[in-house]
């Protein structure tokens, strides 16, 4: 609403303007100066015409006639200029009466003459270009003259500007009472589409296949309409300002000029239209069908993607990044299509800014197309899929973003790492997630830890099984397992193996049920009195009970007592 209100304030104001500066723009004496509208309009050294149309004689922003001979030196573009001259002088001149104007017959010519001043003179050879006789034509003229000094004289009057500017209040509110009923008429079309598109606008169809929804249908004529309004808003102002223009003599000028420059303007457009139309319907029938044909292979991919549609050895983790390579490639071919039918393609700077940009693209462009390239690799052997957890060297985390140029992985402390894709071709990758994804093997976790050989195997088996059975997410069926790794010199070195629940995506919750375990061991064994220190000693053997558990013992061992020999030497 305020922005009708500005633009209907703006035409107010305009015309105020005009009202103002017609009658300052006569309050001086013309005789003495010309008018600056008039040298702006109609310079009077370079009138418009030519030879063979001749060149027009001008008076109050109308063409009375045209000069096509010359007489003497004079050129008919001089002669109409100073005929000009002579009539505007003539015409603001309020003194010279109309009935002084007349006729002055000679044997080879006829002048008009004013007070002995001679206005213009018509030769035979006048007579011969206008097709009529001399003093048919002398006649003609002066009538033509007379008339238009006595329309100029009017419009200067104060009267004649008080009319035309009531004329410009009474059009101004006409056009804004325009504006307002235009304006609520759309509104309520507008209102009544929201209001009744869903009982009075169906879908298009066709057969079972919805081509365009009401919604959307709905959604194009509300934007059909607001266009529509537009344009008309336009209409009404290119009618409004030419008109309130015409109005007054001091800018009759600048609205005949704003026509002109208008209609011209539409003129070049159509002009051009009409020669590069051809291109246009070939560059329009070339969009068309890269639009059809990404929205065909839209739907193929879509549907692979949702396992609808299968092809053998196709995954439909592919299906998007393939579908976007062959989009990538449509539009490619394309533009290389349309290319040489686009208006001005073949222009030296058109084809300058293809170079430049070529050059650009060819220096800057190595180190992303080998990304591209390791993009398109990772993704096709399936190294990781966005939300898989992975480590990537000494990186640990989750696929947040892949890209066909870099992969940000997100770690546990929710740090975004960016690593490029080239770099991960050479560094091997670790995926936790992919085996319980594509063949439904859970993933094993593994702890490790080191008991004395005091304590028997078996005991520790059973022990470390109980912790793993305390902890959550750890599965039972696989059941956990244990494995002895190693024999130290001091201790024992456990393996204990347990299946994660398919259900754990991150690896936050990866090193949740990692802390959790190792708690779980630490009280299972304090509470089977298992000590997780492994004392390191020197033993004498002499003395020294076995480290062999006693139920390897036979019932009649007893350790053995120390042996204390001396020597003597002499």
């Amino acid at each position: 609403m305020k922005k009708k209100l500005l633009l209907f304030l703006s035409l107010i104001i305009l015309t105020f303007a005009l009202i103002l500066i017609s009658p300052l723009a006569y309050s001086g004496d013309d005789s003495q100066a010309e008018n600056p509208i008039d040298q702006l309009v109609f310079p009077m050294n370079n009138l418009s015409g030519d030879e063979i149309d001749g060149f027009p004689v001008v008076l109050n922003d109308s063409t009375l006639f045209m000069i096509q001979e010359s007489v003497g030196d004079f050129t008919p573009e001089e002669r109409a200029r100073t005929i000009s001259k002579r009539l505007k002088k003539l015409a603001q001149d309020d003194s010279i009466i109309l009935n002084k104007i007349s006729l002055e017959e000679q044997s080879d010519k006829t002048s008009i003459i004013v007070d002995n001043h001679v206005l213009i003179t018509i030769t035979e050879r006048d007579s011969q270009a206008a097709r009529t006789p001399r003093l048919e034509l002398a006649n003609e003229y002066l009538e033509i003259i007379k008339n238009a000094i006595a329309q100029y004289r009017k419009q200067q009057t104060i009267g004649y500007l008080i009319s035309a500017s009531i004329n410009s209040v009474i059009i101004t509110l006409l056009t804004g009472v325009v504006f307002f009923i235009v304006n609520l008429t759309f509104a309520k079309t507008r209102n009544w589409l929201n209001l009744e598109q869903e009982r009075h606008i169906i879908p298009l169809r066709f057969q079972n296949l919805e081509l365009i929804s009401a919604e959307r249908l709905a959604n194009i004529l509300l934007n059909l309409i607001q266009f529509v309004r537009g344009v008309l808003f336009l209409g009404i102002i290119f009618v409004y300002i030419p008109f309130i223009l015409s109005l007054f003599p001091t800018t009759r000028a600048w609205g005949q000029k704003y026509i002109d420059y208008f209609l011209g303007t539409i003129q070049f457009i159509g002009e051009s239209f009409i020669k590069t139309f051809p291109n246009l319907v070939m560059i329009f029938v070339v969009i068309i069908i890269t639009y059809y044909v990404n929205r065909f292979l839209k739907f193929i991919f879509y549907e692979i993607e949702k396992g609808n549609l299968s092809f053998a050895g196709f995954y439909p983790d592919w299906a998007q990044p393939t579908y976007n390579i062959l989009k990538f490639f449509v539009i490619a071919i394309a533009v290389i299509f349309v290319f040489p039918y686009v208006p001005g393609s073949r222009s030296p700077a058109f084809q300058g800014v293809s170079v430049f940009l070529g050059i650009l693209f060819s220096l800057g462009s190595s180190s992303a197309v080998s990304n591209i390239v390791a993009g398109i690799i990772l993704t096709y052997t399936r190294a990781f899929q966005i939300g898989d957890q992975v480590k990537i060297g000494d990186i640990s985390g989750d696929i947040e973003e892949k890209n066909l140029l870099v992969t940000r992985v997100r770690t546990a402390k929710n740090v975004l790492v960016t690593l490029p894709n080239s770099s991960l071709l050479s560094t091997n990758i670790i995926n936790y997630s992919a085996s319980a994804r594509e063949t439904k093997i859970p993933l094993v976790l593994s702890a490790k830890v080191a008991i004395s050989y005091h304590t028997p195997w078996r005991k520790v088996h059973e022990t470390l099984v109980k912790s793993a059975k305390a902890t959550e997410h750890i599965l039972e069926d696989p059941y956990p397992y244990v494995l002895q790794t190693s024999l130290n010199e001091f201790y024992i070195s456990y393996e204990l193996n347990v299946y994660v629940h398919p259900n754990i995506h991150t690896s936050k919750e990866l090193d949740t049920i990692y802390s959790e375990l190792y708690q779980n061991i630490q009280d299972k064994c304090y509470e089977a009195n298992i000590e997780l220190t492994c004392s390191q000693y020197t033993a004498l053997r002499d003395g020294n009970h076995t480290t062999i558990p006693d139920n390897y013992l036979s019932q009649d061992y007893h350790p053995p007592s120390f042996r204390v020999e001396s020597s003597n030497k002499s």
